[in-house]
């Protein structure tokens, strides 16, 4: 079985399925539907406050988007950003959105699968053709930006990485712009969120 073929067994089931409480849309990667818990709340106020902050700085025609199906069949993988900025006009289509559309995508670390964004969609999105990707970690209050695809093992990779704390600014410069995000009253998990013993 063709990894594409495989790809298109594992999409027809995801787009019949209905995701039971407490779970969210699956993505799809290395042969295996992934399954995610739905975001909290503070994970939420994230999204949302960094989106404030972007919108007001893109250009006409670009926006920031919410939890948007993007694709590569050739890959085999689907992913569902966090947020993530491209044109208006690449958002009418009833496909998943081409990945090589999106100029910045941005996840929010969960705290029951951080793998999934730290490691497998580092190596995923440089891929799929997405050329800046922002981390958001609210368990310790930093940030990983990622940029510049090149190659390393022979495969796509991002040759730029910064990882900083939050209160640091992120600017991110783009071919379409430079936009700054202000980190420093971005929310924080409680010991809840993370599944640990209540804050005393």
């Amino acid at each position: 079985m063709t990894r594409q073929t495989l790809y298109r067994r594992l999409r027809d089931m995801r787009d019949h399925f209905t995701p039971p409480p407490g779970l969210a849309w699956p993505e799809i990667s290395d042969g295996k539907i992934i399954m995610m818990m739905s975001p909290r709340p503070r994970h939420q106020l994230t999204a949302t406050r960094v989106r404030d902050q972007l919108s007001p700085q893109l250009p006409d025609g670009l926006g920031v988007f919410e939890a948007t199906d993007t694709d590569d069949e050739a890959l085999g993988k689907l992913r569902v950003p966090d947020l993530h900025v491209c044109a208006y006009d690449a958002m009418e289509t009833d496909d998943p959105l081409d990945p090589r559309e999106i100029t910045l995508a941005i996840e929010i670390i969960s705290p029951s699968n951080p793998e999934n964004d730290y490691r497998d969609k580092t190596r995923d999105y440089p891929a799929m053709g997405i050329p800046h990707y922002l981390i958001l970690d609210p368990r310790d209050g930093t940030w990983t930006y990622q940029w510049g695809i090149g190659r390393s093992e022979g495969r796509p990779a991002y040759e730029n990485r910064l990882h900083l704390p939050y209160g640091k600014p992120v600017t991110v410069s783009t071919e379409l712009g430079t936009w700054s995000i202000d980190t420093t009253d971005l929310p924080r998990y409680s010991a809840k969120d993370m599944g640990l013993a209540p804050d005393s």
